[in-house]
Order: C-alpha cells, then sequence, then structure tokens
C-alpha cells in the first residue's frame, strides 16, 4: 500500500503535465509615426520608413541593447533598411539555439507620417518577448526600436493591449553622420538613444510616433501543435516566400483554388525553406505542409 501510495502522486504529476495548456496568442500591432518638421527642425526629402521587422524570443537572447555595440543585422537595417543579414544571421542563430521562433515581416512606410500594421501575429508561452525595427529613412544609422518587450505579465497571463505612446529614435553608433543625408563615415560606438536626456538634434529629444499591441485571440490546447510555429512570408508576394520554424517539415503541397495539386516539395529537415512559385498563374493557392507524425497545416497563399 505504501508503494502504491508513493506512485499516485508521480502519475498525477505525470498526467498534469502531460495534460498541461498551452496558450497561443495572436496580436496586431499597429506603429504611428510623428515624424514631422515642426517637431524634429527639418525632415529630408523623401523622408519614409524601412519595413518593420522584428522577432519574438525568450529571455535568453536580446537583439540590441543601449550601451552596447549593434551587431552586423543591426547595423544594415539602420544604415540602409536591409533585413537580408538580421533574418538570416542573427534571427535564425537565435531560433537554432531554440531562443527565438519566428522572423516577424511587415511592411514599409512610404511618407514620414502615417501607420504600419501587422496582423495576425501568433505568439506561444515559450517565446513571448517582442523586438522590432525599422530605419527612419533616409539616414546614416537611426531606427525605431521595440526592444525586449514583455507580452505576458507577472503571472503569466496574455496582456491585452499594450500601449507605448513616445517612441524615440536610437543611433546604432555604426555611422557619425550628423544629418538625414551625411555621407557615410563608419564609426564603432554603442548604442544610444535621442531623448529627453540626449537630445540630439534633428529630433531634439522629441518623441517620434506610439505603437500599439492588441491581443485578438487566444488559443488553449493540450499540446502545441508544432506545424502551428511554421509560418510563411511574405504573403501575399510575386512568386517569393520563406518558410520559417520548418525543422519538423517532411513534405510540402501546393493546390490551386480548385483543390488541383499543382506541386509537391520534400524537405529534408530545414528550418528555413526559401521557395519560387512566380511560374505560376496569379491568383490563390492553398499550402499544405506536413510532418512525418501526421501533423499537417494548410495557409492560403496569394501571388501577385
Amino acid at each position: 500500500m505504501k508503494k502504491i501510495t508513493l506512485l499516485l502522486p508521480l502519475i498525477v504529476f505525470f498526467l498534469c503535465n502531460h495534460l498541461y495548456a498551452q496558450s497561443i496568442a495572436t496580436y496586431n500591432i499597429v506603429f504611428t509615426s510623428t515624424w514631422n518638421a515642426a517637431e524634429h527642425t527639418s525632415i529630408p526629402p523623401n523622408a519614409h520608413w524601412s519595413r518593420l521587422v522584428g522577432v519574438n524570443h525568450n529571455n535568453n537572447v536580446s537583439f540590441i541593447e543601449v550601451g552596447t555595440m549593434a551587431s552586423q543585422g543591426v547595423e544594415l537595417i539602420a544604415e540602409n533598411g536591409n533585413n537580408d543579414i538580421f533574418e538570416d544571421i542573427d534571427v535564425q542563430n537565435a531560433i537554432n539555439a531554440g531562443n527565438a521562433e519566428q522572423y516577424i515581416y511587415g511592411t514599409s512606410l512610404s511618407t514620414a507620417t502615417g501607420n504600419i500594421t501587422i496582423s495576425g501575429l501568433e505568439f506561444t508561452e515559450d517565446f513571448p518577448i517582442l523586438s522590432l525595427f525599422t530605419m527612419i529613412a533616409p539616414s546614416p544609422d537611426w531606427m525605431m526600436v521595440i526592444d525586449d518587450l514583455e507580452l505576458m505579465d507577472i503571472s503569466g497571463n496574455w496582456k491585452t493591449i499594450i500601449t507605448i505612446p513616445e517612441l524615440y529614435i536610437y543611433d546604432a553608433g555604426t555611422d557619425t553622420g550628423g544629418d538625414y543625408t551625411s555621407v557615410n563615415a563608419d564609426s564603432n560606438f554603442p548604442v544610444s538613444i535621442f531623448n529627453s536626456a540626449n537630445p540630439i538634434a534633428p529630433f531634439n529629444g522629441n518623441s517620434i510616433g506610439s505603437l500599439t499591441i492588441t491581443l485578438t485571440d487566444l488559443l488553449s490546447v493540450a499540446e502545441v501543435n508544432p506545424m502551428e510555429k511554421v509560418t510563411i512570408f511574405p504573403n501575399p508576394t510575386k512568386g517569393d516566400f520563406t518558410i520559417s520554424n520548418a525543422s519538423a517539415l517532411e513534405a510540402i503541397e501546393i493546390y490551386n483554388v480548385l483543390g488541383k495539386l499543382v506541386k509537391t516539395i520534400i524537405i529534408k529537415h530545414n528550418s528555413k525553406i526559401e521557395l519560387n512559385l512566380s511560374y505560376l498563374n496569379k491568383g490563390m493557392y492553398l499550402v499544405k505542409l506536413k510532418d512525418a507524425i501526421g501533423n499537417s497545416k494548410t495557409q492560403k497563399l496569394i501571388l501577385q
């Protein structure tokens, strides 16, 4: 009887852990730019913002920190809005190490003021921290940054709405240019912020905009299907697109709107897959992602 008494708590512990309900939170993100000449001395010709990109991750990794040196990936975002190294090295290394979930690929803004919106982003409990980047363009190495933003509260609940009413420009420290269109002058200084404590022209310590993150859906499941972490971007696309978090995949099937299979791709456990479907007719397709144990996920893909 004593042995049975000892075993029961172990059985209950195992069952509770096996049935523990993970959750997937879906958020919409809106970055609002208020960049204007009246508050920031001046704005340059062709003032705009590069793509809003980022990553959700855990607290084992940070992608930028004031007072430290910028990575090459962050430098390229800050200097010319190029996200390739950030995606392929910074984010992918973190994903491979189990410290990040997905690369976030948003749109750009062709004007100084306006909104960049990313809708329907899914986050799991293992990676509830958000980092975002967009270059203020043209500029030497200036950008808007969301640095290690927690989407869960201290009780482990997803926050329903997060508002950052004042955002300030970050200086990557990789170019000493003092104006929007200064010639390239490579440098190697720590990351800093142009805010009221450091009122550097042309921003003079003023806010550059705001950010709102809104919870739109919360799914609780007994076990999170690993396929839920697989993401396809950009979507819509002109043909080229990427599938991230794809290490569990074994096959990809492409169907047209009539349900006809038009392409099958066999995968050999790559964490990131790059495909081109530009040879297909424009329109909507269904991408069916399959792993070796029967899990699958089907997602719409728009070819423009």
